[in-house]
């Protein structure tokens, strides 16, 4: 039986991971923990909301707060539910109802009370509704709560006001100067991604109305499409492009990894990749700070390319914010020193110190350990992607109490899983006592600072408390 240390560990280790849009995957560990420690996921449900970035489970744990029977839970999930978009709303009704066949009455008047709020304030309202019109359609209809007579005539008779978002849409696809529709979206802020869809063909002139409306992350996320439409091949759009992700690096609201993905899927020229890959140092910079000096091993054995993949992000993750020293290394069977030219604090710099890094061989966790112990490199916490399948000596559980005598430490061990991943490691340590947390890598880059809480706190309790000292909010009214 796992006890409730175990539990509450178990869940922090699984935030790492993205489901993809399936939120029964993390359901039965959310029902597990809010069952066997109601108090602490409360609190947890909080404070991931604020430092959280995987979208699944912040809206698993918004769905058990509003359903749950502990003091609390109900106005804290009322609360939550308020900041959330419209599609994430819409998504937490479906979860509640597959989960309980029904959606209780307090979770419907905080659905209600979405809605007015909205209703009340007809630009956010339009904004909500020209975005996500089918979630809030989907919200209004499955829990049968009447619209007022303005959102009745958008959503669903199909007859916008005069002055709404919605209307001035109607009026984008009818004009036919690219002067009128640059007008139009800057008069009423219209959207890329619902621009696009209206405007028969955007010329230079209506790219720039429109990526003047974009948020940093906005123009990141558009950036294929832009270069698909010409954008950068024109110099003013180009430019407001480029004015757009340079803000990205200081945003609060910008995902770094996203930007990396960006470069790699869009393919852009090299100083816009270049400028989307300071986009992302920059971001990690922001995630923390860590103290604790550090080793991060990267398996590089056969099958083992996504182990690189990682690693690589990992250490500029780790690196950008580290202020304390940190050792990387990668192993088959021997360990090679991976040391990126100058500062090295940028991903950048780690994406070409791994340029000759390929998977092959067989795997000895403890070889990369062991050069650590003959030269004397001490740290407090050990990193290792992989997917635990030790084949080869000398064997990490077999070196790490000899490295821990002779250097006079006890590193913490924290396991990044990759692939078909097995738990060989972390049972052996576990059996020898040693400090052992596991990380399941099952999604995409940009969840991966997720695990900056957990590696910038002087221990795994520290973090504990600081969730636990998150206050639960109070619904008012």
């Amino acid at each position: 039986m796992t006890n409730e240390r175990d539990m509450r560990l178990e869940m922090l280790n699984s935030l790492l991971t993205t489901p993809h849009r399936k939120l029964a995957d993390v359901a039965e560990l959310h029902k597990g923990l809010l069952e066997r420690d109601p108090l602490f996921y409360g609190h947890l449900a909080v404070w991931y909301q604020r430092h959280g970035d995987v979208r699944d489970h912040k809206e698993v744990f918004v769905g058990n707060l509003l359903t749950s029977s502990v003091a609390g839970h109900r106005g804290a999930g009322f609360v939550l539910l308020q900041e959330l978009p419209p599609y994430q709303v819409a998504r937490v009704v479906d979860f509640v109802k597959q989960q309980r066949g029904t959606l209780p009455r307090s979770a419907r008047t905080a659905i209600e009370r979405y809605l007015r709020a909205r209703e009340e304030n007809p630009k956010h309202f339009d904004a909500a509704a020209l975005r996500a019109r089918k979630a809030m359609k989907h919200l209004y209809a499955s829990l049968h709560i009447k619209p007022d007579a303005r959102a009745d005539a958008i959503l669903f008779k199909d007859e916008p006001p005069t002055g709404s978002l919605a209307f001035a849409l109607k009026q984008l696809a009818q004009v036919e100067t690219p002067a009128e529709q640059a007008q139009l979206i800057v008069e009423h802020r219209v959207p890329y991604a619902v621009a696009v869809g209206a405007c028969k063909q955007l010329t230079p002139t209506v790219l720039v109305a429109l990526i003047n409306q974009m948020t940093p992350q906005e123009a990141i996320n558009n950036l294929k499409s832009l270069k698909a439409r010409g954008a950068l091949e024109h110099a003013e759009v180009k430019a407001l492009v480029e004015e757009k992700l340079r803000k990205a690096a200081d945003s609060d609201r910008v995902s770094a990894f996203k930007a990396v993905k960006a470069a790699e899927v869009a393919g852009v020229d090299a100083a816009t990749t270049a400028q989307l890959e300071q986009v992302a140092n920059e971001q990690v910079k922001r995630r923390g700070r860590i103290t604790k000096t550090t080793a991060l091993f990267v398996d590089k054995s056969g099958s083992m390319t996504e182990a690189i993949e990682v690693g690589k992000q990992i250490a500029a993750l780790v690196s950008g914010i580290a202020e304390a020293e940190l050792f990387v290394y990668a192993f088959d069977t021997m360990a090679y020193p991976i040391a990126p030219t100058g500062a090295g604090r940028e991903l950048s710099d780690w994406e070409r110190a791994f340029e000759h890094v390929r998977a092959d061989g067989g795997t000895s966790i403890g070889a990369a350990l062991e050069v650590m112990r003959l030269k004397r490199q001490a740290v407090e916490q050990l990193i290792i992607v992989t997917d635990e399948g030790e084949n080869t000596a000398p064997y990490f559980s077999m070196v790490y109490p000899a490295y821990c005598a002779e250097l006079q430490v006890a590193p913490n061990v924290l396991i990044v899983k990759v692939g078909g991943h097995i738990d060989l490691i972390e049972r052996q340590l576990r059996e020898a006592r040693v400090t052992c947390d596991t990380f399941t890598f099952a999604g995409d880059y940009y969840s991966l600072p997720n695990l900056v809480p957990l590696l910038s706190r002087p221990s795994r309790l520290e973090l504990l408390l600081e969730i636990m000292d998150t206050p639960l909010p109070e619904r008012r009214g």
